[in-house]
């Protein structure tokens, strides 16, 4: 049976679209350290205030096979007491640079403005998996025609 760890920003931590309309921006990288893991559910909140149009905010989960680095670090929350992760997560409240080479799509969704959204697996052989031992990463990239919508993101993995 997997172990379980919920992943989010600190309290009251809003993350941004990009400063450029249009322009994907890295708000939160999954890196695997020493065991595999499966990234099974994303969930966002869009956290647009007095806004004068309606817009939305698309979130695309890409795959590098170099590891970035950087970012606000987050640890893992395990769902059953005493286990620990081995995954690292990082975060946009700090400089985050997103890894590099391929960047092949995973998943895509999204949320509007000021409202819910998010993705989850179907099953348990549906979530996105990084292998043991490998350098891969999974960054999850917002993009939005307005520029710098704060949103608040989180989710779950499996190892």
């Amino acid at each position: 049976m997997p172990f379980c760890y919920a992943l989010a920003s600190a309290p009251g931590t809003n993350l941004t679209t990009h400063a450029t309309p249009g322009t994907e921006n890295p708000n939160l990288a999954v890196r695997q350290v020493t065991r595999g893991v499966d990234l099974t559910l994303l969930q966002v909140i869009g956290r647009g205030v007095q806004l004068t149009t309606i817009t939305g905010i698309a979130f695309f989960v890409r795959r590098f096979t170099t590891a970035g680095s950087g970012g606000g670090a987050i640890t893992p929350a395990p769902r059953r007491v005493g286990t620990t992760a081995t995954t690292v997560a990082a975060d946009s409240s700090s400089a985050l640079t997103p890894g590099t080479t391929s960047g092949a799509i995973q998943a895509v969704f999204g949320c509007g403005a000021t409202g819910p959204g998010g993705w989850n697996a179907m099953n348990s052989d549906a979530g996105a998996h990084l292998e043991a031992g490998s350098s891969d990463e999974f960054d999850v990239n917002s993009v939005c025609g307005v520029a710098s919508l704060p949103f608040n993101l989180g989710g779950e993995i499996s190892e």
